[in-house]
């Protein structure tokens, strides 16, 4: 894929807990861009954290929305998710992006909340994703957005439910997630048919969002590091590619 320069609107308060949110969307585009909604982990308004990544994918062609939300809030963060995808329903074409190809994509503990979204239509109030990326989650055991583990949600969801792809990223040396989770979430879902991929690339849990962690800081931060570097590049292709791989809307 052929990379453009980045465009980046920061701060916009988007429903009405007043969370922040930074998009970065290609600075040129002569049609629509595929849209991505990442969410980030477990540390409270860590938008920051994922901005190496949501340049890399924005650089791709992708017009990419990084929202703040607490997962200390006494809901778990469920009503800043969901305000989030509201916020990118309604306002995408604003910066560029095609709304009927949406892709949602979490890391870390956001990834649970993402994955738990494709297989839970009430989730985010009866909307779907085109697809979903997963990045070095785990799955067994509850998440924000349905208080269930995404992998007993699939093993119970609705066999008439429309499946939509899940792509999956892990680094293999992952010391805070294990990779397992990652693996046995995507035998799960190739056993029930859904189209799933699951790439391991030879990084740890900052890594695969190209960033290292701060003991000082408590928090991540971009990295340079061969490995960060690397893993973090195959995470943003991989955005682009599911986010791509959603049918333009008609």
């Amino acid at each position: 894929m052929l990379t453009v320069d980045v465009a980046v609107v920061s701060g916009l308060v988007y429903g009405a807990s007043g969370q922040r949110l930074d998009v970065y969307r290609p600075a040129t585009a002569l049609a629509a861009s595929p849209v991505v909604l990442l969410w980030h982990g477990r540390g409270p308004e860590e938008r920051d954290v994922l901005a190496p990544l949501a340049r890399g994918a924005a650089s791709l062609g992708v017009v990419c929305f990084v929202p703040d939300w607490r997962p200390d809030a006494d809901d778990s963060g469920r009503t800043h998710l969901r305000e989030s995808a509201m916020f990118v329903q309604q306002n995408a074409a604003e910066f560029g992006g095609d709304t009927g190809r949406i892709t949602l994509a979490g890391w870390s503990l956001g990834s649970k909340a993402a994955v738990a979204a494709a297989m839970d239509p009430c989730a985010l109030d009866d909307w779907r994703p085109q697809a979903v990326v997963g990045i070095a989650g785990g799955y067994t055991r509850p998440e924000p957005l349905t208080g269930r583990a995404p992998i007993d949600k699939l093993t119970r969801a609705d066999q008439s439910l429309p499946v939509i792809p899940v792509w999956l990223i892990h680094g293999s040396t992952d010391p805070v997630v294990d990779v397992q989770q990652s693996r046995q979430l995507h035998a799960a879902l190739q056993h029930r048919g859904w189209p799933t991929s699951l790439y391991e690339p030879d990084t740890d849990h900052a890594g695969v969002i190209m960033t290292e962690y701060d003991p000082e800081s408590r928090r991540c931060r971009p990295s340079h590091a061969e490995h960060a570097v690397r893993a973090g590049s195959q995470t943003a292709h991989l955005l682009a590619r599911a986010a791509n791989s959603a049918p333009r809307a008609c």
